[in-house]
């Protein structure tokens, strides 16, 4: 496909932002405000958010698709979460897009996953046929997984405790923030990126580092314990259809066996200043919502 002129890509529609109410969503939407871009803010309930237009949108109810496409150019495009193949409602809702006129879409996947892959690898593989402008996220693991609502802050706070099977395994944790600022530049940059990126922070961190890191920031003391391949897929499960419990198991595996031990320059080279590291956003995100106690029975 050919590229297209910086002329023919400027902005004239607002931009959707699905799961807007999401980690990366909500982040890329108020970025997206601040710098005075027209956003369409995505959600299950159409949430009104500062700034935007909102609009309801749920993934398995192709009647809202497009009305929340009305008057849109760009989409960023977060898959429903626990999904195992989001590709059956994911591909359909990115061909109606760009028939009713959206020239670009930016992907939100993982660096775990490339493109072809299980789950949203396949929509990765798919969307430079759908889209002459487009590029794909593919963040390491989120570090406001210990901060939000994430499984691994929730036990943090109740068990003093993080459960995993990565071992040794170390990860270039990232910080939704800067996911955020490069899906800005991505959406709206006049030259088309036509590239995946994998996203991560400054260093790769044990999950040992991450409990002595959170531990020392929050004054509560947070243990790793580790868990075999098979103990944590029986845990998930009892909270997670069993095909994507199996799967994060398998992401763990592969941190063990050092798959994610990697830090790239993308957040850096992109938005022009380096990635948080895990202790700044920690101490960012205490301060901005205290955290409760952790149960003492």
């Amino acid at each position: 496909m050919s590229t297209p002129s910086p002329a023919r890509t400027a902005a004239t529609g607002a931009t959707l932002v699905i799961g807007a109410t999401g980690t990366t969503g909500g982040r890329t939407a108020a970025r997206l405000t601040a710098a005075g871009h027209l956003v369409r803010a995505a959600s299950r309930k159409g949430t009104p958010l500062a700034g935007t237009d909102p609009v309801r949108f749920d993934w398995y109810d192709p009647a809202t698709h497009a009305p929340a496409l009305r008057g849109v150019d760009r989409v960023y495009v977060v898959p429903p979460v626990g999904d195992p193949e989001p590709a059956r409602v994911v591909l359909p809702f990115l061909r109606r897009a760009r028939a009713l006129g959206v020239r670009r879409a930016v992907l939100l996947s993982a660096s775990a996953i490339p493109a072809g892959g299980p789950a949203v690898g396949r929509v990765h593989a798919a969307l430079p046929e759908v889209f002459d402008e487009w590029a794909v996220l593919r963040p390491s693991w989120f570090m406001q997984n210990f901060t939000g609502e994430h499984a691994h802050a929730h036990s943090a706070r109740t068990e003093g405790a993080l459960w995993t099977a990565t071992g040794d395994g170390r990860v270039g944790f990232v910080d939704a923030e800067d996911i955020a600022a490069v899906a800005v530049h991505a959406l709206t940059d006049p030259t088309p990126l036509n590239t995946d990126l994998v996203l991560t922070g400054p260093e790769a961190l044990g999950y040992d580092d991450i409990a002595r890191i959170l531990s020392e920031v929050t004054g509560r003391p947070v243990t790793h314990r580790r868990l075999t391949h098979d103990a944590l897929r029986d845990r998930l499960a009892v909270l997670l259809p069993p095909e994507f419990a199996a799967m994060l198991a398998d992401m763990d595996r592969a941190i063990a066996e050092g798959a994610e031990a990697r830090v790239t320059d993308t957040v850096h080279r992109l938005t022009g200043r380096p990635p948080h590291d895990f202790r700044t956003v920690v101490q960012r995100e205490a301060t901005a919502r205290p955290l409760p106690s952790p149960a003492l029975d």
